[in-house]
């Protein structure tokens, strides 16, 4: 019993530092974003086109790592959507340093795959050390995750300053995360998935019953609520340097530097989530949330200085910091079919965050980057006057049954 508990512990340990690298890697290529577009000689159309590869690439993971789970086990996903993240990176450095527009959105093609297969092996396996443990930890993952972008954010900014070739700088952390995955590979539980995948398929939780959910109406306003504020996230994620380098004037690094703000600013939002959530309550946290995204971006679509951008971008992460997680918490609620749901809701999270912010650079092109915000403030309002959806189901109502 001591051993499986030190190993539990052994795993949750490596679990914080593998949950961290797809942060560490998405935020990377985040940083460089302005660099790839000035190396390209891109358009912001052409720019949007080369996310939607990310995109396309994402949801492709997203959507079939969960078969390969049910039949292989989570570690086989985490480990092969590691290496293809790998070889994206580096596709994506050799396509950038050649300027061959087509070579870069087949390594982020790549890149994309790999990280969206990573999330879902990732939150399978936390949710299994979760339950062993029998301690809340999912919220602190989702933590190191941001604690992962936080220092990719860095990492760019540093690159950027010092102009490292980006084939430099992305094959470094390609060598990095592999002596990580190869450290780390042993560790994982080979069967993680499998069992758990079959049985809840036994109780009817399959492809129907995710399907099903969505005929509930708390599910399906949890679900828009999460995807506007995924959409909140997933833009800042893959535009605010280059808002800040074309909406406000400021060069790449100063951009990348202002991209670490919201980095910082959803770190601190996750890590602080228990104790506020605690203090003041699923609705009224949520609702709070989406008032600081919504100031946040008035300040950076309409601020007339990047300095009242900063400070909006700081509200901004902040605002979305909690969406998700939040979201995630409130769809599993009722034990009953909660992996339904919570895979439902996660999907359409994952689907606004991913999918959504390609769009905003073809509105980019026709009405300028900080226009094409007010689509996002709009998703953050809608978000916003759903929060009582998230209301926690009382246990009390339960125990007249009992």
């Amino acid at each position: 019993m001591t051993e499986s508990l030190k190993h539990q512990r052994t795993l949750r340990n490596i679990l914080f530092l593998l949950f961290a690298l797809p942060g560490l890697s998405f935020a990377s290529w985040v940083a460089r974003t302005p660099a790839v577009r000035d190396t390209l000689n891109v358009s912001t159309a052409e720019m949007g086109m080369i996310i939607f590869a990310l995109s396309i690439g994402s949801l492709t993971g997203l959507l079939t790592a969960g078969s390969v789970i049910a039949r292989q086990g989570a570690r086989l996903v985490i480990v092969i959507s590691s290496l293809m993240i790998v070889i994206g990176f580096v596709v994506i450095g050799i396509g950038a340093s050649i300027q061959v527009m087509s070579i870069v959105m087949t390594g982020l093609l790549l890149f994309g795959c790999g990280f969206g297969a990573a999330e879902v092996g990732l939150n399978m396996e936390g949710s299994a050390v979760e339950k062993a443990l029998n301690k809340v930890l999912l919220p602190a993952f989702h933590g190191f995750f941001s604690v992962g972008t936080l220092a990719g954010a860095v990492i760019g900014i540093g690159a950027e300053a010092i102009e490292l070739p980006i084939i430099i700088h992305f094959s470094i952390l390609a060598l990095f995360i592999t002596v990580i995955l190869l450290s780390c590979f042993r560790f994982l539980p080979e069967v993680t998935g499998k069992e758990t995948i079959q049985a809840s398929s036994q109780k009817g939780t399959g492809v129907k019953m995710q399907l099903k959910v969505w005929t509930e109406k708390r599910t399906l306003l949890i679900g828009v609520m999460v995807l506007g504020m995924a959409f909140a996230e997933g833009s800042a994620n893959d535009w605010l340097p280059l808002i800040m380098v074309d909406g406000h004037g400021v060069n790449a690094l100063t951009g990348s530097l202002i991209y670490g703000l919201f980095v910082t600013a959803m770190t601190l939002g996750r890590f602080s989530g228990g104790w506020v959530l605690n203090r003041y309550g699923r609705v009224r946290v949520l609702t709070g949330c989406a008032v600081s995204a919504i100031l946040g971006l008035i300040l950076v679509i309409w601020g007339q200085h990047y300095i009242l951008a900063a400070i909006g971008v700081l509200l901004w992460g902040l605002g979305a910091s909690l969406g998700f997680p939040v979201g995630l918490s409130a769809a599993g609620d009722e034990p009953e079919g909660a992996a339904a749901r919570v895979g439902a809701v996660a999907t359409s999270g994952y689907i606004a965050s991913l999918v959504g912010p390609p769009f905003l650079g073809f509105l980019g092109e026709h009405f300028g980057l900080l226009n094409a915000m007010i689509a996002v403030m709009i998703g953050v309002i809608i978000s916003g006057s759903l929060t009582r959806a998230a209301k926690p189901i009382q246990v009390h109502i339960k125990k007249p049954s009992h």
